[in-house]
């Protein structure tokens, strides 16, 4: 750029038009004119270069949503890892954080472009945050409109499960339970008993998001593979009972993830949505008498038998929200 530039206008009323001389080749000789030509002929090629060169694509998203839960995670037996408090919990949530980043880092170098990661173990506040890459979003702490797949719509293009473990209906498994070991003893979809990865996929299917890969015991993956269909998947130990069981180390967990989240992604194409029957209808069986009765009392809600009631949603949204209040509702809630 010239400096000092300025710029001047011709009066046209007062003044004649300009005339101009065409150069004779004479005075086209010498380094001068050699050097403005050729200076014009590489700006004329460059113009030509730049409008016959289509533009760059622009790089298009992929984004994949990660859920995570804890008592899948490899070496998980007992809540003395589970909870704050447990003496070897903060170790925990470090082995949590790895194999979370470890499906972080496949899902990367398969091309994701952007990645949510659900807290989705207790209290929702486990995962070390400041571990992950600076363009990772992370759902934190309760409650949460699609409690385990808060945040999940239409724009992603897969969803992976990391830490699931066994259901409540099962014999088997580290830890099983659905949703709350402590309150819950059965959750049907439409009369059939489910895990809460299948109701989880249920949801994720609402919004056309197919799920990919799992990771869990060997318990939660074979009723994950009975319910969703073969995917990719990682068993991260040999359940020996509720409170035992046969483990990967932390590192040869991490590795069998990462290899098994990029094979999930580079034939995600594969999977498909997992879709439920509408108007959805949702049964809730409880350890204990009291929150059938109560729960009975609303006009939306049918008391089936002592244990159990029954709620009709018009998608899985609504019926998620539901089993949200069921499960976090206290009188006491502050502030």
């Amino acid at each position: 750029m010239k400096k000092n530039m300025t710029v001047y206008r011709r009066n046209q009323a007062s003044l004649p038009p300009p005339t101009f001389e065409t150069p004779s080749p004479r005075h086209l000789r010498g380094p001068k004119w050699l050097a403005i030509a050729g200076f014009l002929l590489a700006a004329a090629a460059a113009a030509a270069e730049s409008d016959s060169a289509p533009a760059a694509p622009p790089r298009s998203s992929l984004k994949v949503y990660i859920s995570v839960d804890m008592e899948g995670v490899a070496g998980v037996v007992t809540a003395d890892q589970l909870l704050p408090g447990g003496f070897e919990y903060e170790r925990f949530r470090h082995f949590m954080t790895d194999e979370t980043l470890a499906a972080v880092r496949a899902a990367k170098r398969a091309g994701a472009t952007q990645l949510v990661v659900s807290d989705s173990h207790g209290n929702g506040e486990n995962l070390l945050v400041e571990a992950f890459p600076k363009d990772v979003r992370i759902v934190r702490s309760w409650p949460r409109h699609g409690a385990m797949m808060a945040g999940l719509d239409r724009s992603f293009a897969a969803a992976i499960f990391v830490g699931y473990h066994a259901s409540t209906s099962n014999p088997k498994g580290v830890r099983a339970h659905t949703f709350s070991s402590a309150h819950l003893t059965r959750v049907a979809l439409n009369g059939s008993p489910v895990t809460e990865a299948e109701f989880n996929a249920a949801y994720a299917g609402e919004f056309g998001v197919p799920i990919i890969f799992a990771s869990g015991d060997d318990a939660a993956i074979a009723e994950i593979k009975a319910h969703l269909g073969d995917m990719d998947t990682v068993i991260t130990k040999n359940n020996l009972g509720f409170h035992s069981a046969e483990t990967l180390t932390p590192a040869a967990s991490c590795d069998l993830i990462f290899d098994g989240v990029l094979h999930a992604m580079a034939h995600r194409a594969e999977r498909h949505a997992t879709l439920v029957t509408k108007p959805v209808t949702l049964e809730l069986s409880f350890k204990n008498y009291m929150p059938a009765e109560v729960l009975g009392y609303l006009r939306s809600v049918e008391r089936v038998d002592s244990h159990t009631i029954r709620f009709v949603g018009r998608d899985m949204p609504e019926v998620a929200d539901f089993v949200d209040v069921v499960e976090r509702y206290n009188p006491d809630l502050a502030p």
